[in-house]
């Protein structure tokens, strides 16, 4: 069912661009909602929905049961192989979203929430409609489709983000939050529908989904897993604060994701074929492997420690005075999500060895240490919601060095060669926004700063690694100036 006949390079090269074009179009529109939204709506508004935020991610979990990654894995899927996902998907999507409708009250009872009990009933309906589109996802992530992804995901972000302004200025407040998850979802799967031509039958069969369900399980649980390491906060928080705290974390981590999904999103769509592509080949898998990482150091800690820089002048000029309670959780979410992105690279690097059992107790050794050293915060030291933010945010860059270990045993990549690949990015963009921070600091006026703070530290991050001559940059400039001559 695939066809690439171009060779390795010149895939990954294109899937990356369109990755990138794809999250950075993305991440722009979303920074233009969110900026409008945030300033019609309110903290709690933000609480209502971010609590539910948990469940949705664990019922999307389930609803796939690992099997999209399964597909993405095989060398040459079949239809009857995208039939049986797809039939799969949609049974378990029916049954899941039955048993949320019977638990809102229970939810909303747990959060001291009751609105919560009909607006949890309609946000749900999203991954229910979801499921229809899961197996065609699969098929466009295998196939790196990605200029296709990245059309998709651009009109229904348009469409979701237009109609949530429309109703949040009509007084909609909460309901327009969710009224753009489930626009997004269904404008999302129109799309997916009208580039894959494959279309599921009434010819239903199990027998694919029983032989990937070994290698499917292990990576639904992780998945679920990294739900609860992703969201665990918000729902602590949910059940012990006020509802408009948890609205300021909830509009904190919504930026520090939103930038961390640059970089993550734009490897997600391409690390895991490319790695399966290489994986008869250990010594290119390592060196694939390397260069990726190196690939995520270059991007990720310019665009999170970025906002961290300017996270108090963002704060002040673009969401407004009453969000300035977020701007710590802001900055030290930042800081840890300069990280996240190399979770990405690590973990499919498992997938693509076919080790998901690594994969998944690895997310179980993280999950039980997290939550129970954020319960030993909690209780036994402080209740302050940033101190919680840094000690969780510690632990998620300290757990790297889990992951590394697997990476040693995988593809023997040595703890030198890690150091090698990340360290010089992390110390060059530190030295860039310590200079650029002294270089701005005479300047008093919120808005000039925010946009010296920008044009000199990225002026100064280009011009070291041009100097530097860094390997990296020159091939991604080499390979935008050549896109920029053919078109």
């Amino acid at each position: 069912m695939e066809d690439n006949p171009r060779p390795l390079k010149e895939r990954t090269e294109q899937s990356l661009f369109w990755s990138m074009l794809n999250n950075g179009t993305l991440q722009l529109l979303n920074i233009l909602f969110g900026v409008v939204l945030a300033r019609l709506l309110t903290p709690g508004d933000y609480g209502i929905v971010g609590v539910l935020t948990i469940f949705t991610l664990i019922a999307g979990n389930l609803q796939s049961s690992g099997f999209t990654q399964a597909l993405i894995n095989l060398k040459e899927p079949k239809a009857e192989d995208y039939n049986s996902v797809f039939w799969f998907n949609v049974i378990v999507s029916i049954v899941i979203y039955a048993v949320l409708w019977l638990c809102a009250p229970l939810i909303a009872r747990f959060f001291h929430q009751p609105v919560l009990v009909d607006v949890s009933r309609f946000v749900f309906l999203a991954f229910l409609i979801s499921s229809l589109g899961i197996a065609h996802a699969a098929y466009m992530s295998k196939n790196m489709m990605n200029r296709e992804v990245a059309i998709i995901n651009f009109i229904a972000l348009l469409c979701s983000g237009g109609a949530g302004i429309i109703l949040a200025f009509n007084g909609f407040a909460y309901w327009s939050l969710a009224w753009q998850q489930v626009i997004y979802i269904t404008v999302l799967n129109l799309g997916r529908y009208f580039y894959v031509k494959w279309r599921p039958s009434w010819k239903i069969d199990f027998g694919p989904v029983k032989r990937m369900f070994g290698f499917a399980v292990n990576i639904l649980f992780t998945n679920i897993i990294n739900t609860l390491s992703g969201q665990i906060l918000t729902f602590i928080f949910g059940r012990f604060f006020p509802i408009a705290q948890v609205g300021n974390f909830t509009q904190a981590n919504k930026w520090n994701t939103q930038a961390n999904t640059f970089v993550s999103g734009t490897l997600l769509q391409v690390v895991q074929t490319v790695l399966v592509s290489v994986s008869d080949d250990k010594v290119r898998q390592k060196r694939v492997f390397r260069k990726m990482v190196r690939f995520t150091a270059f991007i990720a800690f310019p665009v999170m420690l970025g906002l961290a820089l300017i996270a108090k002048e963002f704060v002040e000029v673009i969401l407004g005075d009453k969000w300035l309670e977020c701007i710590p959780l802001l900055q030290v979410l930042c800081i840890a999500g300069a990280f996240i992105p190399f979770y990405t690279v690590y973990q499919n690097l498992a997938i693509g060895c076919k080790r998901s059992d690594l994969y998944l107790w690895c997310n179980i050794g993280q999950i039980v240490l997290q939550i129970g050293l954020i319960i030993l915060c909690y209780y036994c030291f402080s209740q302050s919601i940033i101190v919680v933010v840094t000690v969780y945010s510690i632990f998620m860059i300290a757990w790297l060095v889990a992951w590394q270990a697997v990476a040693k045993h995988l593809i023997n990549l040595k703890w030198t060669e890690a150091i090698l690949d990340i360290a010089p990015f992390f110390l060059i963009t530190v030295a860039v926004f310590a200079l650029t921070h002294y270089a701005t600091i005479f300047i008093t006026n919120s808005i000039a700063l925010l946009i010296a703070k920008v044009i000199i530290a990225a002026a100064l991050y280009i011009a070291v690694m041009k100097l530097a001559n860094v390997k990296i940059f020159k091939e991604c400039w080499e390979f935008l100036k050549k896109k920029v001559l053919k078109h």
